[in-house]
Order: C-alpha cells, then structure tokens, then sequence
C-alpha cells in the first residue's frame, strides 16, 4: 500500500523527458510537475537552463544523487574571441535561486586585459588556459589572447561567472578538472548544484 503511493506521488512529481533526457524531482519543465522554483526549459526536445540575465544554456546531463547539473559553456565565436554570453556579462544566477555555481568547476577567462594582471589569478604562461589555446581547436581564435584560470570557490560569487568588454571576453569550463590530461579529453561544462527543496 505505501509502495504504490509512494509510486504515484513520484510518478505525478516527476516530469516527462524532453527528447531523451530525464527530468529528474524537484526539475520542472512546467507547473504540473517538479518544483516550480527549480524550473528548466525544455525547447525542441532540448533540456536547457535560463540564467537570470535571459541566457539559455544546454543541460548535458543530470546526477540527482549528487543534486548537480552540467550545462555546456556558451560557444566561443569562431571569427573573433569572444563568449556568445558576453552581451549579457556571463553566467548568471541570482542568489535567492536553489542554483549555484559548485566548487568542480575550473573557469578559464580568455581575450582579458592587463588590468587583469592585478587580479590574483593565474595568468601565467604555462597556466591551463594557455594548454587550453594552444591545443583545442575551437580555442584558436583565442590564441596568444591574455588568459586567466582559477577554481571556483563556493563563496557568494558562486552564483556568476563575469565576463565584460574591457576585462575578459569569452570564457570556458571544465568540471573535474585533471590537469594531466590532453585539453582535447577535458570534460567542458559548467557544474551547477542546487539545494534541496524544503
């Protein structure tokens, strides 16, 4: 008897899939499932993620257990070095939504100014952004541009990833970082975590 209503109170919960990806409670792609407060899009069987400032991000894929998230970095011009989410200053979330940006992510600021230089990030000439440059194809519009890496803390900036004219202009991301590996095997995204719901 509580198994079955245990089962019809999940199936009721949970949304149905946009194209072949589970949408796992508390995600909600619509008022009749999930929690509205953990709402994501589902767009031409796209799952897809909308920061605050009205920018969509592809999910790729879904750990419920570990109540994380992935999304794709916004794609890097190909004429020019610049992040598709630049016109809207980068990723980002506002601090009352159950999302934040989690501690797996090392971002990698591209095309930046020297006044970047007085920022304590590592801008070095060996530093994972160069590898990054000089390796990966969709980086070579960026190469030989001024580069920045550093680890994402879970501090109160871990709800925006900033990129402007005049600092950096494009960005990448790569979650789990494993610095002996080729940047060609590097696992590109963005890590989000949420809260559980109340």
């Amino acid at each position: 008897m509580l198994a079955s209503l245990i089962t019809s109170v999940s199936a009721v919960d949970t949304c149905s899939k946009c194209g072949n990806m589970e949408v796992p409670y508390p995600l909600s792609t619509n008022d009749d499932c999930g929690d509205s407060r953990y709402r994501v899009y589902c767009n031409n069987d796209i799952l897809q993620f909308l920061s605050s400032e009205g920018f969509y991000y592809k999910i790729q894929s879904i750990d419920p257990s570990a109540h994380t998230l992935i999304i794709s970095p916004p794609t890097i011009a190909s004429d020019i070095c610049y992040s598709a989410d630049l016109k809207v200053g980068g990723l980002r979330l506002t601090e009352s939504s159950p999302f934040n940006i989690s501690t797996h992510n090392t971002v990698m600021l591209l095309n930046c100014s020297e006044s970047i230089l007085l920022s304590p990030l590592n801008c070095s000439s060996n530093s994972l952004c160069r590898q990054f440059e000089d390796k990966v194809k969709e980086g070579n519009v960026c190469k030989n541009t001024l580069c920045c890496t550093f680890l994402k803390d879970a501090s109160l900036t871990a709800h925006r990833i900033r990129v402007r004219v005049g600092g950096c202009s494009a960005y990448t991301c790569v979650v789990n970082m494993n610095s002996g590996n080729s940047p060609t095997s590097w696992n590109y995204g963005i890590e989000l975590q949420w809260s559980s719901p109340n």
